[in-house]
């Protein structure tokens, strides 16, 4: 090597010597995330970070650059967040002051959005579902594995201190053996929008709404479902919302110790978030059980009442990017890693199959 050489390399040594590592916090002490798709999920997750002491918005992702990009830096005060389109998203490989994304687009569109962020660099912090179909969950698990970077999925419940406690007791044996669960979650999805499509939405209401109580049922046990029954039904043939997915979904799971849990969710009607547990030696009964906030928790156990509540501002996305960001800091697995959204997915390709419709 002569010296020109080794004067260039050392150059770009001490460069690369200078630059924060993926995952190192910025001079503020944050972990900065880029939010990726500015809708009504990705507005509460930057109102609900605003004032963290350890994560911050650093960047934004739009197919809006020049109109959504700067009206949401001024509406949440990022002046210096930097604006990228999806076209441009593998240059925040160079923006330093990014250690992560927030995936909020469609779920169609994770898969892309994942491994975009994986070739940049970044963890990733996806919404759920983490995919539309257990393949593409795969898929952006081994990206992100080979890329080295952290990927978590958005299961903001798991989170929730009410949900920590209920799941404490439940392993703990406080309610005796688990015989029976009921669970579900609905609204009234309006024409238009893309959750009624196939190809953004990836199936109806399960892939919404119903992955709240799936996924709930399967936390707080710790076990995953040993066999499914599903039925599926839409009531409304007129207005043409469901041509390309059903409505509503009904589906029983069995698990390992015999509890039968049995959850409905729709995209026809609305339907209260609601989660009950019966076991042996007592019940446990979530009010508001998917909500942003306010979880409330009552029942009974052999060592008396439960009354359990959060009633506090909605915090919940705040408490998982912080979460995640100290997975990032101490180099730890998150609690939701991807292996928890793939195993939804198979989940919910089973109760599809169940019912007769394959996805």
């Amino acid at each position: 090597m002569n010296r020109r050489d080794f004067a260039r390399l050392s150059a770009l040594s001490l460069a690369a010597s200078q630059l924060p590592r993926v995952g190192e916090a910025q001079a503020s002490g944050k972990i900065g995330f880029a939010v990726i798709g500015l809708g009504t999920i990705a507005r509460q997750f930057l109102e609900q970070i605003a004032n963290s002491s350890t994560v911050e918005c650093t960047a934004l992702v739009t197919g809006h650059p020049d109109t959504k990009g700067p009206d949401w830096k001024q509406k949440f005060n990022l002046p210096n967040a930097k604006v990228y389109t999806y076209e441009t998203m593998d240059q925040l490989r160079s923006n330093a002051a990014v250690q992560a994304v927030y995936v909020a687009t469609p779920n169609a569109l994770h898969l892309r959005d994942t491994l975009a962020a994986a070739r940049a660099g970044k963890h990733v912090l996806c919404e759920k579902p983490m995919a539309i179909s257990s393949a593409q969950c795969k898929t952006m698990i081994d990206a992100c594995r080979a890329a080295n970077v952290k990927l978590m999925i958005g299961y903001r419940m798991q989170y929730e201190p009410v949900y920590l406690k209920a799941r404490e007791m439940v392993q703990n044996g406080a309610l005796g053996k688990i015989a029976a669960i009921e669970g579900a979650f609905g609204f009234s999805a309006q024409p238009g929008v893309w959750r009624l499509t196939k190809a953004l939405g990836g199936g109806g209401a399960v892939f919404d709404v119903g992955i709240y109580p799936l996924n709930a049922i399967r936390f707080l046990l710790g076990e995953e479902p040993t066999s499914y029954t599903a039925a599926m039904s839409t009531t409304d043939t007129t207005s043409g919302r469901f041509k390309e997915m059903e409505e509503t979904t009904a589906w029983t799971m069995t698990f390992g110790n015999g509890a039968l849990a049995a959850c409905t969710t729709s995209y026809g009607v609305s339907i209260p978030g609601m989660l009950r547990l019966h076991g042996e030696k007592g019940m446990l009964d979530f009010q508001n059980a998917y909500s942003n906030g306010r979880v409330h928790l009552t029942g009974r156990t052999t060592n008396g009442k439960v009354d359990e509540g959060t009633e506090h501002e909605e915090n919940q996305l705040r408490l998982e990017a912080e979460a995640f960001a100290e997975n990032i800091r101490q180099n730890t697995q998150p609690r939701a890693a991807g292996e928890e959204g793939l195993r939804d997915l198979l989940a919910m390709e089973a109760i599809y199959k169940a019912a007769g419709h394959p996805l």
